[in-house]
């Protein structure tokens, strides 16, 4: 069995990339999934969250409050982001050479993991809240309805995807606590 090194990664050096162990890797299937659904609630507000009623102004389709689509637009592309550039981190992770780059690396990701799903709870929340508001008079033909339960959900399966990759990066981050062979191996270190 090869040696482990810091942070559950491997030593760094002449490692090839497997892609097949890659995405099947919990962390990429988390980074994937929290991807998919920043896309799902940003495109859902772009393309069914603003409704026009008569006028030439666009209002927004939980309880017309321009915040609360907003604040899902903006944590939605934010998250987005945020995947992408993690996800391509996860595959330079193993040829960082540097203990102090990986140390920064684990810590970035578990500081925007628990920021992210704070932020997608206060949305989830805030959503659910101004949804609860709106009478169904404000959305002539239940226009948009469909979609502010679909940023609802969405919301509410992003909190649970990025409090687990939080989760797992703590997990990772206490790998250098504990034996490091059983950070690598897959066994769950005890958290300290």
């Amino acid at each position: 069995m090869e040696t482990a090194g810091a942070y559950g990664a491997r030593k760094a050096g002449n490692v090839p990339f497997d892609p097949v162990a890659f995405f099947t890797h919990p962390r990429t299937i988390l980074r994937l999934l929290s991807w998919v659904f920043s896309i799902v609630v940003f495109s859902c507000i772009v393309n069914e969250g603003y409704i026009n009623i008569g006028s030439e102004r666009l209002l927004c389709v939980f309880n017309k409050n321009s915040d609360a689509c907003n604040f899902g637009m903006t944590i939605g592309v934010a998250c987005f982001l945020g995947s992408i550039c993690f996800l391509i981190l996860d595959v330079y992770f193993p040829s960082m050479s540097n203990l102090n780059d990986r140390k920064r690396a684990v810590l970035f990701d578990l500081i925007f993991s628990g920021v992210a799903s704070f932020l997608w709870f206060v949305g989830f929340c805030f959503l659910a809240n101004q949804w609860q508001a709106t009478s169904p008079d404000e959305l002539p033909l239940a226009q948009g309805s469909d979609a502010a339960r679909a940023i609802i959900a969405f919301c509410f399966f992003s909190v649970l995807s990025w409090v687990f990759s939080c989760l797992h990066s703590r997990a990772g981050y206490a790998c250098m606590y504990v034996h490091v062979n059983s950070c690598h191996s897959g066994l769950s270190p005890s958290l300290p």
